[in-house]
């Protein structure tokens, strides 16, 4: 397995991962938040939260840097 077809399967496995914990992300899931009235002024990631937070961002650096990686080794 070369190094090129490695890095396709992390781009993969990464979009997939990030969308999902995109979307498993719930920010102002009040009623009225999808109407934009939201009655939350500002509050802090705690525990569950800030974790799908912290790997939703360290999902999305791997696949920017597989990205670049694929784009820089010649095929």
């Amino acid at each position: 397995m070369e190094i090129g077809s490695f890095l396709e399967i992390i781009i993969f496995i990464t979009a997939i991962l990030t969308v999902l914990l995109i979307l498993v992300q719930t920010r102002g899931a009040a009623m009225g938040a999808g109407f934009g009235s939201s009655s939350e002024l500002y509050t802090t990631r705690r525990g569950l939260e800030k974790s799908l937070f912290v790997t939703t961002v360290i999902t999305s650096t791997i696949f920017a840097a597989s990205i670049l990686g694929l784009l820089i080794i010649p095929s």
